[in-house]
């Protein structure tokens, strides 16, 4: 049995006094981060937290948010990191479904959000008060590997998130499914860039402890600092979306670091342009570049396709990969029957990896956790050698810059304008996010002069900057429809996506 302790335990064993974080100038060893974790399991514990009470965090990346994702799950209790790109209506949603009633924070003005919870921390002052006077609390003690470890929060189908459930034995899977695909040393050296929010910039922090090595988490994305972090502190490995690896390969060519420790370069998250690959691999020739697949559901690795930089001009760079070792990947017809390689259906994800359920929601859980696997809503086909194509979103979702966007989501809040009659939402090729949030309406015939400027001001007000649409199209004849009265968003689509060398991923 393991749980979110033993990768600590292990990294105390062999470098206790290694250097496990380096933020700004706050270098941690491991020995300080384990204690600095029982101090913050003993400080929640003095707030009445208990086994399975829900702890939230609305923070940048940091050293104390490695203490909060690691602590709060190794003193029996429930993370639930929260999307810093959500807004307040979204964030008060996840507070209050989750039912947490601590949250950590480094935001100043949280308005409402401040009356949701009982007890708010600072991590600029009350964080460090609040472990300088707790006494330190026995990590992993009663816990099972089975056990709620955190709520991940995504968009929902229906516009309400839902909150992904995942244990010990989810997190310590995925962890050992990288290490078995990516091989890690004590030696080497990883900048998290990306959110530690999502489960996939959080995919190899349990990795990485497990092997005693250091990370460099980095607060927000720029390219600049993540070039001036990987020259200084020689870093080997990282994780970004295609659209950071796009704005870093721009900036080396412009300002060119000496990056040459870069061993590892992987993304996932959004569709990525031949062309990005291109200008990341030359831009970063020492570095293998590696595509991963996978969902928040499945803690989130599935696939991974290696040295992508050797693969621009072959029929594989268009697939996710294959199989990470611990995974089972299937395509299966909608009665739950295997197909045969080559042929489409549902991709669906099988292993240790695959959460527990969503939070409250058994009746979606039902729906994606059956015939023994998550079912992902991807469309896709097996080649004869395992290679996982996708052809189509069956849950019709947008993934912008990493961030899952579900067109009905957004539709809702166009809908709930008084000048809207119909509208759509879809995904149109964008270089810099992988996909575009676009939308069509169709005015009241009371308001034909709606203002589409005026339309994602609207969005803006209701909705996570990376769900507003980019651009939206008016029109005054009805949206093409099929026989039973769905809109055919695939019509809508097409011209955008005419000429575009990826079209999912």
């Amino acid at each position: 049995m393991l749980t979110l302790v033993d990768p600590l335990k292990r990294a105390l064993q062999i470098r206790p006094h290694g250097l496990a974080l380096i933020d700004g100038d706050r270098e941690v060893t491991y020995e300080e981060l384990a204690h600095r974790c029982s101090l913050l399991v003993g400080a929640l514990r003095h707030l009445g937290a208990e086994s399975g009470s829900r702890v939230a965090i609305l923070a940048n990346n940091g050293f104390q948010y490695f203490e909060a994702y690691l602590g709060i799950p190794a003193g029996g209790m429930v993370v639930v990191p929260l999307n810093t790109r959500h807004a307040i209506p979204e964030l008060v949603y996840a507070l209050k479904d989750s039912g947490a009633n601590i949250l950590i924070t480094d935001r100043a003005d949280l308005g409402e959000l401040a009356d949701v919870v009982e007890h708010v921390i600072s991590l600029s002052d009350r964080y460090e008060m609040m472990l300088a006077e707790a006494e330190p609390a026995l990590l992993g003690e009663g816990l099972a590997e089975t056990d709620l470890a955190g709520l991940f929060y995504t968009g929902g189908t229906t516009g309400a998130s839902k909150g992904v459930m995942l244990t010990h034995r989810n997190l310590i899977a995925n962890a050992l499914n990288w290490l078995a695909s990516v091989p890690q040393t004590e030696n080497d050296r990883t900048l998290v860039m990306a959110p530690m929010f999502h489960a996939a910039g959080s995919n190899g922090i349990l990795a990485a402890i497990w092997q005693g090595s250091l990370q460099v988490p980095l607060g927000t994305f720029d390219p600049a600092a993540v070039l001036d972090l990987i020259e200084k502190h020689r870093i080997n490995i990282t994780l970004g979306v295609p659209s950071m690896l796009a704005a870093m390969a721009e900036e080396q060519h412009a300002n060119p670091r000496d990056t040459s420790s870069l061993q590892v370069l992987t993304h996932g998250g959004s569709p990525i342009a031949t062309e990005v690959i291109r200008r990341a691999s030359s831009a970063f020739p020492s570095a293998q570049m590696i595509e991963v697949y996978g969902a928040t559901e499945t803690s989130p690795l599935a696939t991974l396709l290696g040295h992508e930089e050797t693969l621009m001009d072959n029929v594989l760079a268009r697939s996710c990969g294959r199989a990470v070792v611990g995974c089972n990947i299937t395509v299966r017809d909608a009665d739950g029957n295997e197909l045969p390689k080559g042929e489409v259906g549902e991709v669906v994800v099988s292993g240790t990896n695959i959460m527990k359920g969503y939070w409250n929601k058994p009746e979606q859980t039902a729906a994606v956790l059956k015939h023994g696997g998550y079912w992902t809503g991807d469309l896709g086909y097996l080649d004869a050698e395992g290679y996982l194509f996708l052809v189509d979103r069956s849950k019709d979702m947008i993934v912008s810059g990493g961030e899952n966007v579900y067109s009905t989501e957004v539709e809702d809040i166009l809908y709930r304008h008084p000048a809207i009659l119909e509208a759509a939402v879809f995904g149109v090729p964008d270089d810099k996010w992988g996909e575009a949030v676009h939308a069509v309406v169709v005015p009241r015939p009371e308001s034909p002069s709606v203002d589409p400027a005026e339309l994602i001001a609207f969005c803006r007000e209701h909705l996570g900057g990376y769900k507003v649409p980019k651009g939206i199209d008016i029109q005054h004849e009805p949206l093409p429809k099929s026989g039973p009265g769905k809109v055919l968003k695939r019509e809508l689509r097409a011209p955008f996506w005419e000429g575009a060398d990826r079209a999912v991923n």
